[in-house]
């Protein structure tokens, strides 16, 4: 039999916290996000930001403004920026991939939000589990960790990054959020135990999420009345424009939002047992992700890496939970 405070636990939706730099695919991802917690499936209880597609106080600001444009100010879902630089190398960030501003050929208003992440993350945990996802630079959990935090702060984390004996998308080895703060995602992994849940997500299959002008036409028909909507061409135009000129075709992966739902359980995946490290101290392979399946490193493995998804249904669930934001 099940004690009432069981019951009201499993009914309990799931306590969320992104750490992203917005950046296309990380707004879709917030839009995404937002339509769960409109719809009841999570508590989105904040969101900080880093830099790396480009500044945080401009990746605050963005995701502060898709917040607004789906109907959520920051006294409903709280925004602050995190450390502004990554935490060994210089910052360089990317605006021929998201535009000057992060959000292709839009442009975000209003005033970056002036809260401390480290606040954020605090009173989110003090409620009980959280459910981290990173979608940019691992440079926020590296400091926390750094100043004495732990893994078991949180019930899992989930990080986009990497890509694990596949072609990156930033050197031939390495991908974007590794590259930018090498340092902060091998501290990440190597602070990992087999306790405590944590997956990678790399551009091996990240990159099949794409989405393109057809199937922009249906999340902007889910989405109806809702601001964002009217915005999201020039948002995605961008994007487009820059798959295409690099060979992908006039398409775009979106490699935030399925982090996003393989964090959540949202779609069907699978994922296999390694521990891992990332190259910080070559200039030559700077970001490239080493996985060791299984015990290779001597010990019990102590991250899920992603090795499939579900990409057609994963499609199907952004449209459907978008239209509980109309």
């Amino acid at each position: 039999m099940t004690s009432d405070s069981t019951a009201a636990s499993a009914l309990r939706p799931r306590r969320v916290l992104i750490d992203c730099d917005p950046g296309i695919d990380d707004a879709l991802a917030l839009i995404y996000l937002a339509g769960l917690h409109a719809q009841g499936d999570i508590e989105l209880l904040g969101v900080t930001t880093t830099a790396g597609n480009t500044s945080t106080a401009q990746t605050a600001l963005n995701a502060t403004w898709v917040l607004e444009q789906c109907g959520f100010s920051d006294e409903h879902i709280p925004v602050a920026a995190g450390v502004e630089v990554p935490l060994e190398v210089e910052l360089v960030t990317t605006p021929e991939t998201h535009g000057a501003t992060g959000l292709g050929y839009a442009t975000a208003s209003g005033v970056s939000p002036g809260g401390e992440w480290r606040e954020l993350w605090e009173r989110a945990l003090a409620g009980g589990e959280v459910d981290l996802i990173i979608t940019g630079p691992c440079t926020n959990l590296a400091t926390w960790l750094r100043e004495g935090h732990e893994f078991a702060d949180f019930a899992s984390v989930t990080v986009m990054g990497g890509a694990v004996l596949y072609p990156g998308n930033t050197t031939p080895t390495a991908e974007w959020n590794f590259w930018v703060d090498p340092h902060a995602a091998d501290e990440v992994f190597r602070a990992a135990t087999p306790g405590h849940r944590i997956t990678l997500c790399p551009l091996n299959v990240t990159e099949q999420m794409l989405i393109g002008p057809g199937e922009a036409e249906q999340l902007i028909d889910a989405l109806g009345d809702v601001p964002i909507a009217a915005t999201l061409p020039e948002i995605l135009r961008f994007y487009w424009e820059f798959h295409r000129s690099v060979g992908v075709g006039y398409t775009a992966q979106i490699h935030d939002l399925l982090t996003c739902m393989i964090a959540l359980d949202q779609v069907k995946y699978s994922a296999y047992p390694a521990s891992l490290r990332v190259e910080a101290d070559s200039e030559l392979t700077r970001g490239t992700t080493l996985a060791f399946r299984g015990e290779q490193l001597g010990g019990e493995p102590t991250v899920r890496v992603l090795e499939r998804a579900d990409v057609t249904s994963a499609k199907k669930r952004f449209y459907e939970t978008a239209a509980f934001l109309d």
